[in-house]
């Protein structure tokens, strides 16, 4: 085997080794970045929770809005108890 048989070999075994560690990641959903640090991907767990905050945000602004719209205090603790009662 001369040298340039072996760089060759080298070479080919480096990109099949290339191609293995991406598939690999891939299936355990994560990338390599160009430092070498591998990240997650973001899983569908993630999407769930980010759609719930969305939907908590949405919540407290309305019960701000009921809080601060202009009603005086002690209608709004009169309402909350009517509220309780039932």
């Amino acid at each position: 085997m001369n040298l340039w048989e072996f760089i060759l070999v080298i070479s080919v075994a480096g990109m099949i080794y290339s191609a293995w560690r991406s598939k690999h990641l891939a299936k355990i959903g994560a990338y390599e970045d160009e430092k070498g640090k591998i990240h997650q991907l973001g899983t569908g767990r993630e999407a769930e929770l980010e759609r719930e905050v969305q939907e908590l945000r949405e919540r407290v602004k309305v019960l701000e809005r009921i809080a601060t719209d202009g009603r005086d205090t002690r209608l709004l603790s009169d309402e909350i108890e009517k509220l309780r009662d039932q």
